[in-house]
């Protein structure tokens, strides 16, 4: 059974709290897991997760700050130790390369698995499968960083009914599937187009076009609002967004799902985000994000 889930294993953004780890989530998507920001204890809140090494995939880093990265030399190790069986690919800003060969050998232990190394260098799809495609859009930060945009192909919906109107059943819709036309019945006859499903992960950034880019008709948007909106002046100042910031953005694209994360550690009650998030005028499904919750993609 293919599960779509996204599994957050930390919250805090630059300073971590009792009650929040610094960042770190897994995208389950089907029989492949993507690991976005791991940063300092991503390993061990894994292990909080019910997440292991065998589930990562691909790890994508928006930018190296340390509460986006400073996990990555533990997870690296960790997918080395427990001998995962399939090859890992690392995308990140390439213009950090020194730093991701930093955390990649920051101490001694045996490689095991083959590590691919894909650095991001701009805007554009940067990764493609049967399943989905991986594009990046840069934002505006101090320090380079990238979104991350995962987009399902269009796939199509059989309509039961219209099938039993043409006597096409059992074995025979398979094979409609598979060659477009059956009988001289074709295949847009019978079903309708059901459109791919989209995810964002956009971190740390100042409002920008590439912010709407990557929103646009998300399923499930993962943003950060590091401060309040009565804040908004630090925002700007330090590259970041505020609640009510990401929740109009989510309204303007059209998300069905919004998560906020990446709070700084002068809040301390998390209501306050959502209730700025609603006076944006958000109304769709809204998670204010704590460690070690699980939000499951909407239904198609």
């Amino acid at each position: 059974m293919s599960v779509r889930e996204f599994v957050v294993l930390g919250t805090a953004s630059q300073v971590p709290t009792r009650h929040r780890n610094h960042n770190g989530y897994l995208l389950r998507w089907d029989g492949e897991g993507i690991l976005f920001d791991p940063g300092e204890g991503t390993q061990r809140q894994m292990l909080r997760a019910g997440v292991a090494a065998h589930d990562i995939d691909r790890i994508c880093v928006t930018h190296f700050h340390g509460d986006h990265s400073l996990g990555l030399a533990g997870v690296i190790q960790r997918i080395n130790l427990d001998r995962v069986p399939h090859p890992v690919t690392a995308h990140y800003p390439a213009s950090g390369q020194r730093f991701f060969d930093r955390l990649r050998y920051a101490t001694a232990y045996r490689e095991t698995v083959q590590l691919a190394e894909a650095p991001v260098a701009g805007d554009g799809v940067f990764a493609t499968t049967p399943a989905y495609t991986l594009e990046a859009r840069r934002l505006s930060h101090p320090v380079e960083s990238f979104g991350y945009r995962l987009t399902e192909p269009d796939g199509r919906r059989m309509l039961p009914g219209a099938l039993a109107a043409r006597g096409i059943q059992g074995p025979d819709v398979g094979r409609l599937q598979r060659e477009g036309e059956l009988g001289g019945v074709r295949l847009e006859d019978v079903s309708e187009v059901r459109r791919g499903q989209r995810f964002a992960f956009v971190m740390d950034t100042r409002l920008c076009d590439a912010v709407h880019a990557l929103a646009e008709g998300c399923d499930l948007l993962v943003i950060e609002s590091t401060f309040l909106d009565e804040d908004e002046t630090l925002a700007v100042e330090h590259g970041h967004l505020t609640a009510g910031q990401a929740a109009s953005v989510a309204r303007g694209a059209g998300v069905r799902h919004l998560v906020l994360t990446h709070f700084s550690q002068r809040y301390s009650d998390p209501a306050a985000f959502e209730q700025q998030a609603r006076a944006a005028g958000f109304d769709g499904e809204l998670t204010i994000a704590h460690d070690l919750v699980r939000v499951p993609l909407p239904k198609r």
